[in-house]
């Protein structure tokens, strides 16, 4: 991989992607990725899998932060970054890159060449949980990581949760950081928009899975529609 093809870090955003990479925090979420990155998909046999917690990318001046549930087995948990090289990646790449967000409407690889323009991606949990269902402790175990890169995001305005796991998972984050007392007035619904205490904007759409995307629950304008509403709450041209 060429490194002059991977967007830079901050050395704040570089120390927390180290320490993402080598969390060792949920043996359960460890052995399973590992074992997914020794068996492999038929269609991936000749690759080596990340099989490790995968840390959040994008552009460290982002004012739009994606928040996803947690890498796919054989997505993210291959190439190590997230959406990339599966289904959901497939559908939500291409409206980014439509949107101005993304440079190219594909994401395969890292150092693919792809980068983000004022969004940065992450996800409640860094490892490939069984089922995709983290466990509640899992999730508890992996929220320092978001924490960390939230306070190292200075420039965010906007936070876009795909599906209710992540947007839980930010509300956890609200209420421990002491943005917000409780989380009762807060539901998840596709389209959802709520200004926080901090003046944040939440936004929700439902996860572009293929659980969702080729069922018709979620299709390309919904997406689409959440997504500027984002551009705009973010104060971008559009």
């Amino acid at each position: 991989m060429s490194r002059s093809k991977v967007q830079p870090l901050s050395p704040v955003l570089q120390q927390i992607h180290d320490f993402i990479v080598g969390c060792d925090r949920c043996p359960r979420l460890l052995n399973y990725c590992q074992g997914i990155g020794e068996t492999k998909r038929r269609a991936y046999q000749d690759q080596t899998y990340w099989a490790r917690p995968v840390p959040g990318f994008g552009d460290p001046r982002a004012r739009i932060l994606i928040l996803g549930l947690a890498p796919g087995a054989h997505g993210a948990n291959r190439t190590g970054r997230p959406f990339t090289g599966d289904g959901s990646g497939a559908f939500m790449y291409p409206i980014l890159h439509e949107l101005g967000l993304a440079s190219q409407p594909t994401g395969l690889f890292r150092g693919d060449g792809l980068k983000l323009r004022h969004a940065w991606i992450a996800s409640v949990v860094r490892c490939a949980p069984p089922g995709d269902k983290p466990l509640p402790q899992e999730i508890r175990n992996c929220a320092t990581h978001l924490a960390d890169e939230i306070q190292a995001l200075s420039r965010v305005r906007v936070v876009v949760c795909l599906g209710k796991i992540a947007f839980d998972g930010y509300l956890a984050y609200l209420l421990q950081m002491g943005i917000m007392a409780r989380k009762s007035a807060y539901r998840f619904a596709h389209g959802a928009h709520y200004v926080l205490p901090d003046g944040m904007h939440l936004l929700a759409t439902y996860h572009p899975s293929l659980r969702n995307t080729n069922t018709g629950r979620l299709n390309r304008p919904m997406f689409t529609k959440v997504f500027l509403r984002a551009r705009e709450l973010a104060g971008l041209a559009v």
